[in-house]
């Protein structure tokens, strides 16, 4: 079974975009405009979705808030781009479509970007937003983290950090084409190569030596390889990735390792999907029924460990 013409032309804005960033001097600046830009494009707007642009804590969010969203819940949503481009702004309306799928509103993050900021930079944002949102009345067992790409990861790093702390995690996870594995090392990174629009061996070393510049920190670190590190007492975690990305292969084993360890979990690869697939929201068909799974997954686990 084929792929719909939809995803044929996703794949192919995909590509478009990232040419766009290949050209020789681009300052980093400018690359984050055709990104941001870019991103947004691909993606329809969601109907019945509102906006509020937020300080988090002294971390700069975006609420993307359904009209019928329920109240007292939350989903705490990281963007893609390898913590060097990409913005609440560029994920602003396929986080819309994951709102309206869970029927909660959602805090986008703006976590501070690399290699300005490394981590833990991202990170930090990400707990302080999650701090501020308990300060607004949101309990753990009311708040989900979302998250693909970069934000995918993040997604699961904050509840492995608080867990380290010894503290209540959120509710439930929904990781997206999450870069699991920062050694670079999986095999579908080449194999992979010539379907996936958006990542590439180059791309990942480029993102990696801007996101880690601690040169004591290896990229094999349980703090931030997901493949190395302890999930046992992770939430019930959605996993959703695509079968033609450079990362489905450390996606797939991040899968197996959720289920060796415990953790209540699902995992899900899209024939035929890209990396950070969600960003078809709205104009591809088998991106949208992926949402809507995404969607009832959190439905099911958002406030169910009450007490």
């Amino acid at each position: 079974m084929g792929i719909s013409q939809e995803a044929e032309q996703f794949a192919d804005a995909l590509g478009s975009a990232t040419a766009k960033t290949a050209t020789p001097g681009l300052e980093m600046s400018v690359i984050r405009d055709v990104i941001d830009a870019s991103f947004q494009r691909m993606s329809t707007e969601p109907e019945g979705v509102t906006y509020a642009e937020v300080d988090a804590g002294g971390v700069s969010a975006l609420w993307c808030i359904p009209e019928d969203a329920e109240p007292g819940r939350a989903l705490l949503h990281f963007h893609n781009g390898g913590s060097v481009i990409a913005s609440m702004y560029s994920e602003r309306k396929a986080a819309g479509h994951l709102a309206k799928a869970a029927g909660v509103r959602t805090l986008i993050v703006d976590f501070r970007l690399a290699p300005e900021n490394p981590y833990p930079a991202q990170l930090d944002d990400a707990e302080t937003a999650y701090r501020w949102l308990l300060s607004q009345g949101y309990a753990p067992r009311t708040i989900a983290t979302t998250g693909h790409s970069i934000g995918g990861t993040l997604a699961v790093l904050l509840p492995l950090r608080l867990l380290a702390n010894g503290e209540e995690t959120p509710a439930a996870v929904v990781s997206m084409s999450p870069w699991c594995d920062l050694t670079i090392q999986n095999e579908t990174i080449e194999t992979n190569a010539s379907t996936d629009r958006a990542l590439s061996r180059d791309a990942l070393e480029l993102f990696r030596a801007a996101w880690l510049q601690d040169p004591d920190l290896s990229p094999a670190d349980p703090k931030i390889n997901l493949l190395a590190a302890d999930l046992t007492g992770l939430p019930p975690t959605g996993l959703y990735y695509g079968e033609y990305e450079v990362l489905a292969g450390e996606d797939s084993e991040f899968g197996r390792r959720l289920a060796e360890h415990g953790v209540t979990s699902e995992a899900h690869c899209l024939p035929g999907g890209q990396h950070s697939y969600i960003l078809g929201a709205g104009r591809v068909p088998e991106v949208d029924e992926s949402i809507q799974h995404m969607g009832q997954w959190l439905r099911r686990h958002l406030g169910d460990r009450a007490g």
